[in-house]
Parts: C-alpha cells; structure tokens; sequence
C-alpha cells in the first residue's frame, strides 16, 4: 500500500484574507494543486481538499485547506487524519513565518509553535507536537508594528515578484519531504552557514 500525507495548507477563508502573509500557506497548496491537476472540492471535515499523486506512482497526497479561522484549524485537520487514517508524522503543515526572512523556506519536525496560534491548534487537536512543517518566511513587521497586523497585510509590492519563487520553491519543499524525508530536504533548502 503506498502511503497517504495530508499536507495542510494554513490561512483564513474568504476573499478578503486570500493574499495575507497569513494565507502563503494556502498559496503553497494551490501551486500543488496546479501541479497535480484537478480542482478543490468541499469535504464534511470543514476543509477543501483535492486527492493526487506526485508523478507516476508516488506517494499519494491529500492536500486540504481548512474553510475555518486559522486560530481553530486543529479540528479540520484531527478530522481529515481520521477519515484518511493517516498518523501525526504524515501531516505537514505549510504556514507563514515570521522569524525567518521572506523569500525563505525552512522544514522541521516537531518543537515549539513560535507563537501561531494556527500550529497551536493543530497540536493540541492532534495531541502531539511531531508532525512536519514547512516554514514560508514572510518576515517580521517593520518597526513597532503589531504582528496580527502585520500578517493580516498582503505582500509589498516587491514582495509580489518574488512569490510565485517562494511558492515554488516551498511546494518543491514539500514535494521533497514526501519522496525522500526531512533530512535530505533540510539539506537542499536549508541554506548552508558560513
């Protein structure tokens, strides 16, 4: 039997969200979504979801997108690993960052939520922190700017032209982490230190 990943794309629902930093999430999922063909349909777990492969024969993915608040995506996401049977350490989840700088892409496992109250939930709804997450920086607020605000904002427009790279680059991210696990990804989108 091949294995099955949810991969989570966390945002906010409605128009009016859709280009927030806080939405790169789901912006990853749709770039997948192009990728694997076919179209978001309304599942009973209160979340969108599209079914596919990666290429012939790959790994088999459920990507969804919870049609609720950010801060309550935990219940979305327990209901979506129970109807699809798939473990905690077969979830990732693609969210906003704001503790690495825009244009960045990082992956982890397990650890602290950082304050987002998006992962919050899902831990809480999964009870364990150890599912996998794929870090879409979008940097932090200018000055004394509050963070909601901040990632409750769309894109600068020099932001904008570099996107469509970051969204690539973290859907290759998580295609990555699917077909040869987190170690090997880490090392290609990690940046080496100097």
């Amino acid at each position: 039997m091949t294995e099955t990943w949810l991969v989570v794309g966390l945002g906010n629902p409605g128009t009016q969200y859709s280009s927030n930093r806080h939405n790169v999430g789901q912006m990853v999922l749709d770039e997948l979504a192009s990728r694997i063909g076919g179209g978001f349909k309304t599942h009973k777990a209160r979340a969108q979801v599209l079914e596919g492969r990666i290429g012939i024969g790959g790994p088999k993915l459920v990507l969804a997108k919870p049609m609720c608040y950010m801060n309550v995506s935990g219940g979305p996401v327990s209901a979506l690993t129970k109807f699809f049977g798939i473990e905690a350490d077969h979830v990732i989840a693609v969210h906003d960052e704001i503790d690495i700088p825009f244009n960045t892409v990082k992956l982890k496992i397990g650890g602290g939520e950082g304050g987002h109250n998006g992962l919050r939930d899902i831990s809480k709804a999964l009870a364990t922190k150890d599912y996998l997450r794929v870090r879409v920086g979008v940097g932090r607020p200018p000055g004394r700017m509050d963070t909601a605000d901040f990632v409750l904002r769309d894109f600068a427009t020099a932001e904008k032209k570099e996107l469509p790279f970051l969204l690539d680059e973290a859907a290759d991210a998580v295609e990555m982490l699917v077909s040869s696990g987190l170690l090997a990804a880490q090392q290609k989108f990690h940046p080496a230190k100097n």
